[in-house]
């Protein structure tokens, strides 16, 4: 497929090296930042830097909106399409439904529409495996959707038909089981740091933690610590702590043991 990029963030980096890197050709890169645009394009093998909008001339089948949510409605306001194009969003939030009618009403040609979720985590200075990359796809059309389940599948073997609501769903799991984990990390890291103690003395623990959760069919089933055990007077100590450190960590401490207790407590 010939393929065109709208934004140059995380998302964009890795997609559109993925699909080079799998037979597709990259056409072009538009990003509002013109220095991100070009960063892109350095590291694909002969995709143009888009300067404006105007898709008109554009050879590509597929325009991917990889920018925002918040951006979604200013961007399709303002593209141009080439005729007969496909255009898909790669939002684990905003729905096919909303993307059509935004598609409706600023579109002088017809445009077909569809979802193409990435559910992973990007980082663009972190290689990443592309195979472990799960894409959720949705389309207004049989054939849209043949068209970008054949294009992640090339990438990836985790294709799965996944709706408008089925997807929010899955951001909203992945936003607990990603950012707030690695949020939790990051707290502890400082923690440690203000210690004078190394993160890495705790990273064999994380690892076991994340694998063993992955092996059990509910991760509550291998639940530990202090809050699972019902020491309510180790919790109290580290709050103490936490208060005098940093209440904001206190405070989220002290829901997470709350959360535990009702789970495990409050339901025997």
């Amino acid at each position: 497929m010939n393929i065109s990029f709208v934004g140059a963030g995380n998302v964009a980096w890795h997609l559109a090296q993925a699909f080079e890197n799998a037979g597709h050709v990259i056409c072009e890169v538009y990003s509002r930042d013109p220095q991100n645009a070009r960063k892109l394009t350095s590291v694909l093998y002969d995709a143009d830097i888009q300067p404006d909008l105007n898709f008109a001339d554009s050879d590509a089948d597929l325009l991917v909106i990889a920018a925002s949510d918040d951006a979604l409605a200013e961007i399709i306001e303002r593209i141009v399409f080439p005729e007969q194009a496909t255009i898909v969003h790669t939002s684990g939030t905003q729905s096919l439904a909303e993307l059509q009618r935004l598609v409706n009403i600023y579109s002088d040609v017809p445009v077909r529409t569809g979802v193409l979720y990435p559910l992973q985590t990007f980082t663009k200075e972190v290689e990443l495996d592309y195979t472990q990359v799960t894409f959720c796809i949705e389309a207004t059309e049989p054939d849209v959707e043949d068209q970008l389940v054949k294009l992640a599948s090339s990438v990836s073997p985790h294709v799965y038909h996944i709706d408008s609501y089925e997807r929010r769903i899955l951001h909203i799991a992945a936003v607990f089981a990603c950012n707030f984990t690695n949020h939790l990390l990051s707290v502890a890291h400082d923690i440690l740091g203000r210690e004078q103690l190394d993160f890495d003395i705790i990273k064999p623990l994380i690892s076991e933690t994340i694998h063993k959760a992955l092996r059990t069919s509910d991760p509550a089933l291998v639940q530990t610590g202090p809050a699972r055990r019902g020491d309510w007077a180790v919790t109290g100590r580290h709050l103490e702590y936490l208060q005098e450190l940093n209440p904001a960590w206190a405070s989220l401490y002290r829901q997470l043991t709350e959360s535990i207790r009702q789970r495990h407590f409050d339901s025997e």
